[in-house]
């Protein structure tokens, strides 16, 4: 359930060992994807079988709902095959829109700084994620980036987040993760995971929404204001 106000507990960073995060709509700005599958995919679809927009959209918005919190969502040599179309060569017309949300990059050094393990944790199929990091690269900040299809199970699913902990060994009571999907967040809860922050501003052309179920911030300047002197 969402609010309209922010759910702050303090977060105590000496606790914290490990950090984990997502990257789309929680680092990126999610309106590159949004408009990417909303409306340019929709478009083009519609173009090549003589579909108006509402019937493009219709045919494609119910094959996307058919592969939802599944590896296929995000598998971009599945949607090419499905569609008969080059979506990788289409995500690259429109790389022009991919842009990191605000503060971010002083988050990612604060958390640098603290000589904290730091991994990006992303749904993305590692085709996207390379086409994102071409444009605007994070990679440096990370100890190590890792795709949902590197573990084969999708981040809403408890078992990602039990193989995920063996990957890395990381101290549940000790782990933060960000991400603005309440779906993951529960998962990774209901894997003991403490400390959790939802995203609740994922695309800068929507509003924010604060969730009532976890510590939700709009942008991470409001944990930065947490940070100890």
């Amino acid at each position: 359930m969402f609010t309209n106000q922010a759910n702050q507990p303090f977060i105590d960073w000496q606790s914290i060992s490990t950090v984990l995060l997502d990257m789309d709509g929680t680092l990126r700005d999610k309106y590159y994807d949004d408009y990417f599958w909303e409306q340019f995919l929709p478009q083009v679809y519609g173009e090549q079988k003589g579909l108006n927009p509402e019937q493009a959209k219709a045919e494609l918005f119910r094959r996307y709902k058919a592969v939802e919190k599944t590896l296929m969502w995000t598998d971009l040599n599945y949607w090419s095959s499905q569609l008969d179309l080059d979506i990788i060569a289409l995500k690259k017309e429109v790389e022009h829109l991919i842009a990191i949300h605000p503060h971010v990059i002083d988050f990612l050094n604060f958390l640098n700084g603290s000589n904290k393990p730091v991994y990006l944790v992303t749904a993305a199929h590692r085709l996207s994620l390379e086409i994102k990091m071409n444009k605007v690269d994070l990679s440096h900040h990370f100890t190590r980036l890792i795709c949902a299809d590197e573990i084969g199970i999708a981040k809403e699913d408890v078992d990602f987040w039990k193989k995920l902990e063996q990957l890395l060994g990381f101290n549940r009571s000790q782990t933060m993760f960000a991400d603005d999907n309440l779906n993951v967040l529960r998962a990774a809860r209901s894997n003991g995971i403490k400390y959790l922050v939802h995203i609740a501003k994922p695309s800068s052309r929507t509003p924010v929404n604060y969730s009532d179920e976890f510590t939700s911030v709009a942008a991470f300047d409001e944990l930065l204001i947490q940070v100890p002197n």
